[in-house]
């Protein structure tokens, strides 16, 4: 599996009123890893600026279960790695440990989409190659 890690620190405007991780950061740690980890599969991808007309992913379902509380100046590492791929859309799976704890873990589809024309689309040969090289390495 070709593995990709982000790491981030918790921070005291992270945690909920029981003064662990609040289950919404979760999702944007793992955001954050995910957008980073396709950038660094498909260069001169801009996740955060599609332009309309242009080739852009949309994420369309994501799943988190969680496994353990995390706590203030806890460093968590979010590892990514493709599943699936399909014609239009590929899985990327994640989970979240703090040192050897698992925190949490779980998946999401993303989606090729056209902008301009509002739906689902093909991933572009390109997208495909690297995938297809970074899933065969498994």
């Amino acid at each position: 599996m070709s593995r990709f890690v982000h790491r981030e620190v918790v921070r005291f405007g992270d945690l909920d009123a029981m003064r662990h991780l609040n289950n919404v950061v979760f999702l944007r740690y793992f955001e954050t890893a995910r957008i980073n980890f396709v950038r660094s599969l498909w260069p001169g991808s801009d996740p955060g600026a599609p332009e309309l007309g242009r080739f852009g992913l949309i994420l369309a379902e994501c799943h988190i279960a969680y496994r353990s509380p995390v706590h203030l100046d806890e460093e968590v590492a979010v590892g990514c790695w493709v599943g699936e791929v399909r014609r239009s859309a590929f899985n990327v799976s994640f989970d979240m440990r703090v040192g050897e704890r698992l925190a949490a873990e779980g998946w999401c589809w993303l989606v090729g989409f056209d902008y301009a024309a509002q739906q689902a689309q093909p991933l572009p040969d390109d997208l495909r190659a690297r995938l297809d090289e970074v899933t065969a390495k498994e």
